[in-house]
């Protein structure tokens, strides 16, 4: 018993020092705060930008779905600030409608792989063996496909929709998470303050849940931003082939399809969806960028 006391204040102590010596999630937030101003500003523009697309049938007067037959394909005005479409439909409303569904799309395809790729990552670095064989040769002939191709094979299986969107990018996503997740697992399963834990008994599950998840937590937070906007492009692309999002929902991939045939005399219709998705997927990547400059240790410097 005084063996296991003393093994276990050994591990009390090196686990400690290891919670010591690095910095709390607020901290290196605050930091980003302080030295990316970029970063900020992006993560202000997407609180915003959900913000307008949860409250829209507040802020807009307009219905996204029925038109004004008199005032169809009129330029930007006081009335209507991105003009208005084929059917008479402010332009602005629906793509604040439309953000709903791709903001959608960008974040819970995205945290369900993440979930499953995490998983798979963590069992496959943690245990080893042919079980890490078996699930990292899944993941390659994941990866052997291309993303986009192989979410439009799935969509035309299953037909068009939302729902079937978020389980064809989830399952097109996960692969690359579980590298990620199996990497960092295996260089933190090595460390002292795990091989301690082994060491007095602690089972392999509890490891996983105290030590190498919460460790991982940075590199995954980082890694979430960064997907986020890869699926919003997907989906714009499935939807401008026919094969995402259908009527009479609204997204923005689907906005740029419909728009396109107006390019020449009304080209607001798809310019005005085509810059929401750049400039999302550009706040998306510089918020991502200065996680990774905040929660990076080998970047950090204070």
């Amino acid at each position: 018993m005084a063996l296991f006391r003393s093994k276990q204040d050994v591990f009390s102590e090196d686990l400690a020092s290891q919670i010591g010596e690095s910095q709390t999630l607020g901290v290196q937030l605050r930091r980003m705060a302080r030295r990316n101003k970029l970063a900020v500003a992006s993560a202000v523009f997407l609180a915003l930008l959900t913000l307008a697309a949860i409250f829209v049938p507040i802020l807009s007067p307009y219905d996204p779905v029925i038109g004004d037959a008199s005032i169809r394909l009129k330029p930007p005005s006081a009335a209507h600030w991105l003009g208005t479409d084929e059917m008479g439909r402010d332009v602005l409303t629906r793509l604040l409608y439309g953000a709903r569904i791709s903001l959608a799309v960008g974040v819970v395809p995205t945290l369900i792989s993440m979930i499953l790729g995490v998983a798979l990552g963590v069992v496959a670095g943690y245990v080893g063996g042919m079980t890490d064989y078996i699930l990292m040769r899944l993941a390659d002939v994941m990866l052997a496909f291309p993303s986009l191709l192989l979410a439009m094979v799935i969509m035309y299986t299953l037909g068009g929709g939302v729902l079937n969107i978020f389980l064809a990018l989830a399952l097109v996503g996960w692969a690359s998470v579980a590298r990620v997740a199996r990497s960092e697992t295996i260089s933190l399963k090595e460390s002292e303050y795990v091989q301690a834990a082994k060491s007095i008994g602690v089972s392999g599950g509890r490891i996983i849940r105290r030590h190498i998840l919460p460790n991982c937590l940075p590199a995954l937070i980082v890694l979430f931003t960064l997907n986020i906007p890869s699926a919003i492009l997907s989906e714009s692309s499935l939807s401008f082939l026919g094969a995402g999002v259908q009527l009479p929902n609204s997204s923005w991939g689907l906005m740029v399809n419909m728009g396109r045939q107006f390019l020449y005399n009304a080209p607001w219709i798809s310019l005005a969806p085509s810059a929401a998705i750049m400039l999302v997927v550009l706040a998306c990547n510089f918020l991502g960028d200065g996680l990774r400059d905040a929660l990076d240790p080998h970047l950090n410097n204070e």
